[in-house]
């Protein structure tokens, strides 16, 4: 079951961006079941070992998805965000821009592909890889 702060957040929107949001939390929840999910910086975030994984929040261009770890997926659909971190991003409008398969590619690869965001101000901004 996703996590009732998760549902109010997805609530909290307009019907097309909450429509986007559960579908998002459906995915994602059903195939990151070992994940731990929360409200984190204001919107909801998948961790694996404490370490964030995938999230989503509302921005000016839609219902961002992001990926802290996407940089190295090789997705083109994905935009590449910052240097920094190794994110990568997609921005949506309407829900039927969602592409269930690629979103589990995508999730499979979150989960493959990791990046320790978890210790990032302990190393002082230097990330390390973990897988």
């Amino acid at each position: 079951m996703v996590h009732d702060s998760i549902v109010a957040y997805n609530q909290q929107h307009e019907a097309d961006y909450a429509i986007i949001c559960e579908q998002l939390s459906a995915i994602i929840h059903s195939k990151l079941s070992g994940a731990e999910s929360k409200i984190g910086h204001a919107h909801p975030v998948w961790f694996i070992e404490e370490n964030p994984i995938v999230g989503y929040s509302k921005q000016k261009r839609g219902i961002r998805l992001m990926f802290w770890s996407g940089q190295y997926f090789e997705e083109s659909d994905l935009i590449i965000r910052g240097e920094k971190i190794k994110d990568a991003s997609i921005f949506y409008t309407d829900v039927s821009q969602i592409d269930a398969l690629a979103l589990e590619r995508w999730l499979q690869k979150a989960q493959m592909i990791q990046w320790d965001y978890k210790n990032l101000v302990k190393r002082k901004g230097v990330l390390v890889r973990l897988k």
